[in-house]
């Protein structure tokens, strides 16, 4: 695997046609299962192919039960400056209900080991909806937050996905089937609360104290270019997409055996594009910029929207100032939903 990664990452070096790469993103699966000295060797070749002249942020996801002492002391000698550990909740029943292979004491342990060590930039994962979690428990899941001094956390409804055990035991009725009611109230609460600990929410599902937003979601949501490597890794160029062969031993075989990656690609419409960036931006404290789609789309397709808008406005679901739609906490109930009514659709 590691000999496939660095192949693309040498190989890849022109998509991003010389840009200077403000963050690494090291993600999906579980790549805490590296070692210091093997990611060290993914930097070096980053390094070497890529104008790191510009990096501020390079975050590892990781799981609580993987962050022991000796791990994390070993990962100062890396430029990894930002943990995202998957702690979902600091719960042990929740953690049973998904689960998890760790429990509620490594969490956090893992936590407060990460910041010994000296690392400052954290964010963890936070699950509602989880059957089971009360309303007094989640917030004291988002408390315990607050008390840890975690500066980000990220906040996900539980979504059951087709092939999982989660799902399996679900249907033969061995566990308790997600309630969106209790979701939806507690995205409310999460909303309510999280602003009184000192948390803004800039994105939907995202939460930071003042200054420390996570610079490559941002980016993200922003349409700023990105390469992704490794199976299953996704890419933007700024038109259009790509994404490499999921399948591990596949993605192998492309890379070391055929001497070229198996991906596929999506070349984005203008509308395409428009549509993205009406389903990000309204994720975010920015919002959509009507005079951004003025000037990259058209005035037809900014008055359009502007007029499908309106409904929304009267519902008091979003917000039009200085040109710029916003959702309301209401609205983000709906985010999708709106946003979706909002795209135009192609000629």
């Amino acid at each position: 695997m590691l000999s496939a990664i660095a192949w693309e990452l040498e190989n890849q070096r022109a998509y991003l046609q010389g840009e200077k790469i403000e963050t690494i993103y090291f993600g999906g699966g579980t790549p805490s299962l590296l070692n210091a000295e093997e990611l060290q060797k993914i930097f070096g070749l980053i390094e070497k192919h890529y104008d790191l002249s510009n990096l501020q942020e390079c975050t590892l996801e990781a799981n609580p039960d993987d962050l022991n002492a000796a791990y994390v002391k070993s990962l100062r000698t890396t430029p990894i400056n930002r943990f995202s550990i998957g702690v979902q909740s600091f719960f042990d029943s929740d953690l049973k209900y998904m689960n998890r292979a760790h429990n509620a004491q490594e969490a956090d342990y893992a936590i407060k080991t990460a910041q010994d060590a000296g690392f400052e930039k954290l964010t963890v994962d936070l699950i509602y909806g989880t059957p089971g979690l009360s309303n007094l428990m989640w917030l004291e899941n988002i408390e315990k937050v607050r008390s840890l001094a975690i500066p980000h956390f990220s906040a996900y409804a539980l979504t059951v996905e087709e092939g999982t055990a989660l799902h399996h035991n679900i249907h033969q009725k061995k566990q308790t089937p997600v309630d969106n009611e209790q979701s939806a109230q507690q995205l409310e609460l999460l909303m309510q609360y999280a602003p009184a600990m000192g948390f803004e929410q800039y994105e939907i599902s995202n939460f930071a104290g003042k200054g420390q937003y996570a610079l490559h979601n941002t980016n993200y949501w922003k349409g700023i270019p990105y390469l992704g490597i490794g199976p299953s890794a996704h890419s933007f160029d700024g038109r259009n997409r790509r994404n490499n062969i999921a399948n591990n031993s596949k993605y192998i075989k492309s890379i070391l055996q055929e001497k070229k990656p198996d991906f596929e690609e999506e070349i984005l419409t203008d509308t395409q594009r428009l549509n993205e960036y009406i389903m990000t931006s309204l994720r975010t404290i920015w919002g959509c910029r009507l005079d951004k789609i003025e000037t990259d789309w058209g005035a037809a397709a900014a008055n359009q929207i502007k007029k499908a808008s309106q409904i929304f406005e009267e519902k008091k679901w979003l917000t039009l100032n200085n040109n710029i739609l916003l959702l309301t906490n209401a609205g983000r109930l709906f985010a999708d939903g709106i946003a979706a009514d909002l795209f135009l659709e192609e000629d």
